[in-house]
């Protein structure tokens, strides 16, 4: 018997990856996070599956019913939204199967920066104005964040910034970025990327809290903050200057 973690991807059923959609097709037992994820990515389930939304259980039910699962031998496919490298809540899940000798694979999916960048139309590292992307959030109800790891700190590098789990708290999000960017940064809110009904909120450090009391937005929503938001004064990349040697396209001058 194995519990295999499955990132389910931001919201489009078809975001799901075919690995993910084959693992579901043969487990006996689906835990899902009902709150996140469409119930349209159930459909690859087996007709038979025992199906749970995990929404309202806690991690000791969550537990349970792996261990209901090993006793009878049945294949757990355990869907979280989003990849589960990103605060996903997997470890904790991990280190009781681990306890319990209890096998595990995890199958990644796709994030929700990448979808919110999908959504904006745009690439979010840009040749000499931004090449770093920094993945965060603030400190909330779940969990405290790392006293090195703080906005100010990663606000210092001008680098791009996805701030997860923090549209409650944009007005921090403004006080500590304004000082570092400039009150012009432009800044992106993707609300539940690639939903139906996925909304997108542009403006800038200035005028985004502003925005937000006019339209509220109280969850499933991503902030992006950088330079590289609205540039189109770049140069263009190196990769296909013809004059670039690369192993398989030899420079003009070679």
């Amino acid at each position: 018997m194995t519990v295999h973690f499955i990132g389910a991807g931001p919201g489009a059923p078809d975001l799901l990856t075919l690995r993910g959609r084959d693992i579901l097709a043969r487990c006996r037992v689906c835990l899902f996070a009902g709150s996140l994820i469409p119930r349209a990515i159930l459909a690859h389930c087996p007709a038979d599956a025992r199906i749970v939304d995990t929404a309202p259980l806690s991690l000791d039910d969550i537990e349970a019913e792996f261990l209901a699962a090993d006793a009878s031998g049945a294949d757990v496919a355990r869907l979280h939204s989003g990849d589960l490298s990103l605060y996903s809540a997997v470890a904790e899940q991990i280190r009781r199967l681990e306890r319990h000798n209890i096998a595990y694979t995890l199958t990644p999916g796709v994030p929700a920066f990448a979808a919110a960048a999908a959504a904006l139309g745009q690439e979010l590292t840009v040749p000499e104005i931004s090449q770093s992307l920094v993945l965060t959030r603030l400190t909330g109800r779940a969990s405290v964040m790392p006293p090195r790891e703080t906005l100010a700190l990663f606000g210092a590098t001008r680098a791009m910034l996805a701030i997860h789990l923090a549209i409650h708290a944009i007005g921090t999000v403004v006080v500590e970025l304004t000082p570092l960017y400039g009150a012009a940064c432009p800044v992106a809110v993707v609300v539940r990327a690639s939903w139906p009904d996925q909304r997108i909120l542009r403006g800038t450090l200035g005028n985004i809290e502003q925005q937000l009391a006019d339209d509220p937005v109280e969850r499933t929503a991503l902030i992006l903050v950088g330079p590289s938001l609205r540039r189109s004064d770049f140069r263009d990349s190196a990769l296909y200057d013809p004059d670039y040697d690369r192993r398989f396209r030899s420079g003009a001058g070679s």
